[in-house]
């Protein structure tokens, strides 16, 4: 069943607020900083000053006008920026004011927003069990807005997670270089192989969204539960502390599962909770690619 059109735009409009200011605030600066350009491009011809490299002269200025001329290169600096967003049945689920779709939304809105605003193309990919739609990369604020409304729209689907199928599509229709942003739960497995093939070819960044409902579980009694995606119903009793503590066993397993395959591909991941605010961890990660950078 579709999500109500009112209460869906009340939810962008408050997305487009809370992210703008972000951006003003923080992410705007140092984005910049933090994403490589293509190349380099030829800016302009300058005369040569004592101290400038002599390996970046032009003979050809140089010969014409008979006094030495440089020549200076800037990095190219617009990018393709693609967030890969898993809508898949788990992505409704939210135990506390948002569900992770809603993350989901909201990350993407901010994380586009400072791309337009450095003059980047953005595209996106949805995608559950099948490739739901797919945004070729373009430019334009309206582009960051539907991304988020079709994020919202489609959080209801009680269809299943296929990682690695969404990769090999993205690696057969982007052939650019991109910086791609994978947002999902990471409820899924076999994703290794095209995870490490989509490093190889783009600068991913892999966003595991996470509920404290998923890690752990109060002493609440019997409960039913049902998975998202194939609408499979367990009674389980709460009250057990080996029940619980097999549970919180089971979700720490399935996040160091994710860190390696992560590490083994050498991808940086922002780790994001529904509720506890991100923006903290997503400055610590602009700061260590920052220093990586710079390092090389």
């Amino acid at each position: 069943m579709p999500i109500d059109t009112r209460e869906l735009m009340k939810q962008v409009t408050r997305i487009r607020v809370l992210t703008t200011r972000l951006v003003d605030d923080f992410i705007g600066g140092a984005y910049h900083s933090v994403f490589k350009g293509q190349g380099i491009e030829f800016n302009e011809v300058r005369e040569y000053v004592p101290g400038d490299d002599v390996r970046t002269i032009d003979w050809n200025v140089t010969a014409r006008t008979g006094h030495p001329f440089i020549k200076r290169f800037v990095e190219e600096r617009e990018l393709n920026i693609m967030f890969m967003v898993d809508v898949s049945g788990s992505q409704c689920f939210g135990s506390g004011s948002r569900a992770k779709a809603e993350r989901a939304a909201e990350i993407t809105c901010l994380m586009a927003l400072s791309a337009l605003r450095n003059q980047d193309k953005i595209g996106a990919l949805l995608f559950s069990d099948r490739i739901e739609k797919f945004i070729p990369p373009r430019k334009g604020r309206q582009a960051a807005m539907r991304f988020v409304r079709e994020v919202l729209a489609m959080e209801t689907t009680r269809h299943a997670t296929d990682i690695a199928a969404a990769l090999r599509f993205l690696n057969s229709v982007q052939k650019r270089r991109s910086v791609v942003f994978l947002i999902s739960d990471f409820l899924d497995e076999g994703y290794l192989k095209e995870l490490r093939v989509t490093a190889r070819r783009h600068d991913v960044i892999c966003c595991p969204l996470t509920d404290q409902r998923e890690i752990s579980l109060p002493p609440a009694g019997l409960l039913e539960l049902e998975d998202a995606e194939t609408g499979e119903v367990a009674l389980v009793d709460t009250a057990s502390a080996e029940f619980r503590s097999a549970f919180a066993a089971a979700a720490e397993e399935r996040r160091r599962k994710n860190e390696e395959a992560f590490a083994k591909c050498r991808i940086d991941a922002l780790w994001v909770d529904t509720e506890r605010p991100f923006v903290d961890d997503l400055r610590n990660l602009f700061a260590r690619r920052q220093k990586r950078r710079a390092g090389r």
